[in-house]
């Protein structure tokens, strides 16, 4: 398919999304009802660490975390009681549990102790090393639990990182659904997250050829997609997503 037509009909469906109805069926919704940036912050990156499996229980479990943090979750983050942590011991969201949330508090307090955004944790030249140094950074101490680090994906291992590309997203991007309220990464330079969906749609426009889900399937889609939009290619992230959940749909 000539990239000329690919564009038009990913433009389509972009116009047909109706930003209201996509982010209240989504996780974005939850950041969505916060104000202060370092709430967005906090509950987006909860949204899109919790988010994989079906979007009402990512939803519900994000939900369950900032109803316990008093929908406050900088305030929470840095003024909690050790006895306010008790009810976390009992959070599971799939392979997600008590020790990697408690865990993810005590060490969101420390980095919101040195800075007032976790954009000033992912630095580096492009959004790999931006990923490889905020994993580095999360988990430099010595009390990381091993089983937490499979939560905070790194492309040095050539994962996808789905989630952290997501939450870049929502962050770097600013329309209806997006916030753009970091300046430091352009979005021009974002990274497609990939997912079942994502790929199934990106196989179809001839868009990915590489199977494996993967930084290197990744880097060959975005690469694809500054062909349609060379300064904001991920917008296409969701025509992708809504082209072929609407498959699933017939």
């Amino acid at each position: 398919m000539k990239i000329q037509n690919v564009k038009n009909e990913l433009d389509g469906v972009l116009y047909a999304i109706e930003s209201r109805d996509f982010i209240d069926n989504d996780p974005i919704s939850i950041p969505k009802r916060f104000i202060k940036k370092q709430d967005i912050e906090i509950s987006a990156f909860f949204a899109a660490i919790l988010a994989w499996g079906q979007r009402k229980t990512i939803i519900k479990n994000t939900n369950k975390l900032m109803d316990w943090m008093g929908e406050e979750p900088h305030r929470f983050i840095m003024d909690h009681s050790y006895a306010d942590l008790k009810v976390f011991e009992s959070f599971v969201h799939r392979t997600f549990n008590s020790t990697d949330c408690l865990y993810f508090i005590e060490v969101l307090k420390r980095l919101f102790s040195k800075e007032d955004s976790l954009e000033n944790y992912f630095v580096g030249d492009s959004v790999k090393s931006r990923l490889i140094n905020f994993n580095h950074q999360f988990f430099d101490f010595d009390f990381a639990p091993k089983r937490t680090k499979k939560h905070i994906a790194n492309p040095s291992k050539n994962s996808s990182a789905k989630r952290l590309n997501m939450f870049l997203r929502w962050m770097v991007r600013k329309d209806e659904i997006d916030f753009g309220i970091w300046e430091s990464i352009k979005p021009a330079e974002l990274r497609c997250p990939l997912d079942v969906h994502v790929q199934r749609a990106a196989f179809h426009f001839g868009l990915l050829s590489r199977k494996q889900q993967d930084w290197k399937a990744v880097d060959e889609l975005s690469d694809s997609l500054i062909l349609l939009d060379h300064l904001d290619p991920v917008k296409y992230d969701l025509a992708l997503f809504k082209w072929s959940e609407s498959r699933d749909m017939k």
